[in-house]
């Protein structure tokens, strides 16, 4: 880190550090360090589209309402709230003490804080969503759910209301998303697109100094409303985060006590921290806190099924006999030991991943590794020992070239043989959102926790380039289902069609799921407080450091 930004930190607290030169003691002050081993895209909640975007914009934002460590959706700004009979209207009931934080746009504040927040801004922070002339990346979750601006209003300062066009029973799952924060009109309106290094919103922990690529540092909210029992959060004093993009390099500053988080185990270091199985290693016992839990992503392989589509027409993935043989030739068990020390949870139910609400592995039987069951099918389908198939090309990002040559390995025992085709990640998204490529690897995080969000990649309406509909599996039955489950308030009912979804898809093996992801986070034994979820969002309300 440069000398010189390291001396602006120091001036930020107005205190003298024990040592500029890289000691994580700041005078008796609490600072979590961490590490963040991409440059931040953006700290406007319209574009927190990615994990570290989210993170950070939800230390510096709130929403309406918020999740817990268990997903449950649970009250923030809004106190309260009710849904019409029809589930059309949601009306929100305010806290009447929450303020932005303090910035000279605000007039006829108070002392050291900023403007009081109202319904008002949510009317316009929804809004800005969908406003084609911001084009925020989270249009998605009101663009296709709201008539027009209309469909929000401020009944008076501390009453917001919602109408819908159609009911949407995981829309209040929807609304915790960083997406859905509320942000301050003047300020936004003076900064423009500058908003989203100038951030100002009501959360624990407010914007202080960001340059790019080498540091953020966020301070407390002194008058942050929020409390746990009767002591006001957040506990730490601020946040100081680098953004060293060697993860190598990265973890040597955790092992020397330099950053108090580190997350994601590398191929670089991961034999040095976990077991095949998936344990610490006996070198770093004791060291720091290593837990893991389920993370709502689905590592997944797609196949291309539109026949129409001139990639496909000819192609042997076509046959569903194939793609199942594909789906039983598979060792996944093995893949996560031998790839990954165990940090993964073999796919052998759905699309839905371990973790989301509703998630019933007797309910949605997947594929289990049966090569001999693989041989017989490809047999069925008239390639008896992979005879007649041509080559297949596979194609994947280079940072999952590992796994993707694993499966050609599988696949080859079959007697399918399998070209690894490697490219940029955006380059075979591009691909992937034009249907132009018909084997290839991705992976779906979920946005909100609701099984729904994962079943919309195979709603026929979700055609791509709008849509993630990458496979081009087009079902009236599933579209059925999918439409139907919008009017199914009770959540037990609404699962077991989401599960009777998840198994049409399976069965048509349009898509084989590799894993379900685990997220692994390691903290200093100092940490406490730090709680994990199966969004992997990051919340540091909460967080002590002793």
């Amino acid at each position: 880190m440069h000398r010189s930004i390291i001396y602006i930190f120091c001036a930020l607290f107005g205190l003298a550090l024990f040592s500029c030169g890289g000691s994580s003691s700041y005078n008796g002050k609490k600072v979590f360090n961490m590490n963040l081993d991409q440059n931040l895209t953006s700290l406007d909640p319209a574009f927190s589209r990615n994990q570290n975007a989210m993170w950070m914009t939800n230390q510096i934002f709130n929403g309406l309402v918020q999740i817990d460590s268990n997903l449950n959706t649970l009250p923030c700004i809004a106190k309260t709230w009710t849904t019409s009979p029809d589930g059309l209207i949601y009306t929100f009931i305010l806290r009447n003490d929450v303020y932005f934080h303090a910035d000279t746009l605000f007039k006829h504040t108070e002392k050291g804080k900023g403007r009081k927040v109202t319904a008002a801004d949510f009317v316009y922070s929804f809004y800005r969503l969908i406003d084609p002339k911001i084009a925020s990346s989270g249009g998605w979750i009101f663009s296709d759910k709201v008539k027009d601006s209309t469909s929000f209003k401020a009944i008076n300062d501390t009453t917001f209301q919602i109408s819908l066009i159609k009911p949407i029973p995981a829309f209040m799952n929807m609304l915790t998303t960083q997406y859905c924060s509320v942000v301050p009109r003047e300020v936004v309106a003076h900064y423009g697109k500058d908003f989203r290094s100038h951030p100002i919103g009501t959360g624990p922990f407010k914007f202080k100094y960001w340059k790019e690529d080498e540091i953020l540092v966020l301070l407390k909210n002194e008058h942050y409303w929020e409390k746990a029992g009767d002591q006001q959060l957040p506990y730490l004093d601020a946040v100081k985060v680098t953004f060293i993009s060697d993860k190598q390099s990265a973890f040597m500053n955790f092992i020397k006590k330099e950053l108090d988080f580190f997350d994601k185990v590398d191929g670089s270091y991961r034999d040095d921290i976990l077991t095949k199985s998936g344990n610490m290693t006996a070198k770093y016992k004791g060291k720091f806190n290593l837990r893991k839990r389920p993370y709502l992503c689905t590592e997944y392989i797609g196949i291309m099924v539109d026949t129409n589509a001139a990639i496909t027409k000819n192609s042997p993935l076509r046959h569903k006999k194939v793609r199942q043989a594909i789906n039983y030739a598979i060792d996944k068990p093995k893949l996560i030991k031998y790839l990954r020390n165990g940090v993964g949870i073999p796919a052998t139910s759905g699309f839905i991943p371990q973790g989301m609400p509703g998630f019933d592995s007797t309910a949605v039987k997947g594929y289990h590794y049966n090569p001999h069951k693989a041989a017989a099918l490809l047999a069925e389908a008239g390639f008896p020992n992979g005879r007649g198939l041509p080559v297949l090309t596979l194609s994947t990002s280079t940072t999952y070239k590992d796994l993707i040559e694993f499966v050609q390995g599988e696949l080859g025992d079959l007697g399918i043989r399998v070209k690894v085709d490697v490219s940029h990640s955006a380059s075979l998204r591009d691909l992937m959102s034009k249907n132009e490529v018909n084997f290839f690897r991705g992976s779906w995080i979920a946005d909100y926790p609701d099984g729904e969000n994962y079943l919309a990649v195979f709603y026929s309406k979700n055609k791509v380039p709008t849509g993630p509909n990458y496979t081009a599996y087009y079902n009236d039955e599933f579209d059925r289902l999918f439409e139907q489950s919008f009017y199914i308030s009770n959540p037990k009912k609404r699962y077991e069609m989401y599960q009777q979804m998840d198994r049409m898809v399976m069965e048509y093996g349009n898509m084989i799921p590799i894993f379900y992801d685990q997220s692994v986070t390691m903290t200093q034994n100092n940490i406490s407080g730090y709680a994990i979820n199966p969004q992997s969002l990051m919340i540091l309300k909460t967080v002590k450091k002793e």
